[in-house]
């Protein structure tokens, strides 16, 4: 019933930005947490950025600054813009939906989840 289809990833050189997209479907994305993840071979997954509101979020040290997440209600669809990309922004994004903790970027928290896009940061 519920879909999360990311979608933006591609390769880029560092320095370069990015948008990723999460469409919603079977679920309303404006009341709701959200989060973006990211995974690298061999590594954590790792919480990225998470929002309810637009005007608040949290991210993670590594972003912060360069990252920025939002919603588009009339969409149903979240959004991770990247800017300032370093070659270890590398990994699979995944988008997040429906948290129990506020503002939580831990993964266990998350009841929905896309299948991940692709992002690849050269140097």
């Amino acid at each position: 019933q519920v879909q999360l289809v990311e979608s933006g990833g591609g390769s880029v050189q560092a320095g370069g930005s990015l948008r990723l997209s999460c469409a919603a479907s079977g679920f309303t994305v404006s009341p709701n947490y959200m989060g973006w993840f990211r995974q690298s071979p061999g590594k954590e997954r790792e919480g990225v950025a998470t929002t309810r509101n637009n005007g608040r979020a949290r991210y993670a040290d590594s972003v912060r600054g360069r990252f920025t997440i939002s919603k588009d209600n009339a969409k149903n669809t979240l959004y991770l813009q990247m800017n300032s990309l370093k070659p270890e922004d590398t990994g699979m994004y995944y988008c997040a939906a429906d948290s129990i903790v506020p503002y939580g970027l831990g993964g266990t928290w998350y009841k929905y989840w896309g299948q991940g896009t692709q992002v690849t940061v050269s140097s």
